[in-house]
């Protein structure tokens, strides 16, 4: 659904808050589950999760719906086995989470339980140009969605999905530079800005200080950084990045 304020206003909201990555875990909560995304609302953080193909923290299920789930098989969070992929909405509904009495939650349902009361990151990760079947999906779960919300990915074809199909919605690029700071690193990263259209960047936290973040806050553009866990990557943050997403709440 289309908010009626304006971009900047958008940004703003959406940024308002450091990001809990994979909701607030930890502590007995497991990595993307109810409970850490309650934990996240409740202590006042925004929601930085991914919804991804090859290392999952969301993915589709067989029957193509957004599922909220980390990995690309079942073994590491719950006692059952095999690939995520190959079972359906229902079939995962019925797989608890290890040590849990929590299912594999939707992000129509993670949705339900955020209700707008913060904000929420979501990153679409697809290792090639086929992005339509997951684009869509989460386009769909976030159709009567209210709140302050940005989709991210590492691969610039998700962005052009959202710019091309559902240009209103907030769209980020995530990017890690990964030692390849030459002239061919270079040229990918601009193609990649061009082809994905950012709203924001959510720049990984140790490539910071970077020109491209420097140039992309100088032109308006808000910088995330992640995954920021040390004192040292908070400094970092607070001179070269517009807010954090975290694996445990500053001290």
């Amino acid at each position: 659904m289309q908010s009626s304020r304006s971009r900047p206003a958008e940004l703003q909201a959406l940024g308002a808050r450091p990001f809990a990555h994979r909701g607030l875990h930890g502590g007995g909560r497991i990595e993307n589950s109810r409970a850490a995304f309650a934990a996240a609302t409740d202590g006042g953080f925004g929601i930085a999760h991914r919804h991804e193909l090859d290392h999952l923290l969301i993915q589709l299920s067989g029957d193509r719906v957004a599922m909220v789930f980390h990995d690309y098989q079942l073994e590491r969070l719950t006692e059952a086995a095999g690939d995520v992929a190959v079972r359906s909405a229902a079939e995962l509904a019925g797989i608890r989470l290890r040590g849990t009495d929590e299912p594999i939650p939707t992000l129509a349902e993670i949705l339900a339980l955020i209700a707008g009361r913060t904000p929420l990151l979501i990153e679409v990760k697809s290792p090639d140009r086929h992005v339509r079947a997951l684009c869509g999906a989460v386009d769909a779960a976030l159709a009567s969605y209210l709140g302050a919300v940005g989709v991210m990915s590492f691969n610039p074809e998700v962005g052009r999905w959202f710019a091309r199909h559902r240009p209103e919605r907030l769209r980020g690029l995530v990017v890690s530079e990964n030692g390849k700071h030459g002239r061919l690193g270079r040229i990918k990263r601009n193609l990649s800005l061009w082809r994905a259209r950012p709203d924001f960047l959510a720049y990984d936290i140790r490539d910071l200080p970077s020109d491209v973040a420097a140039f992309a806050r100088f032109g308006g553009t808000p910088v995330y950084t992640w995954t920021v866990r040390t004192d040292e990557d908070r400094a970092r943050a607070a001179a070269h990045a517009d807010q954090i997403i975290f694996e445990q709440p500053a001290a």
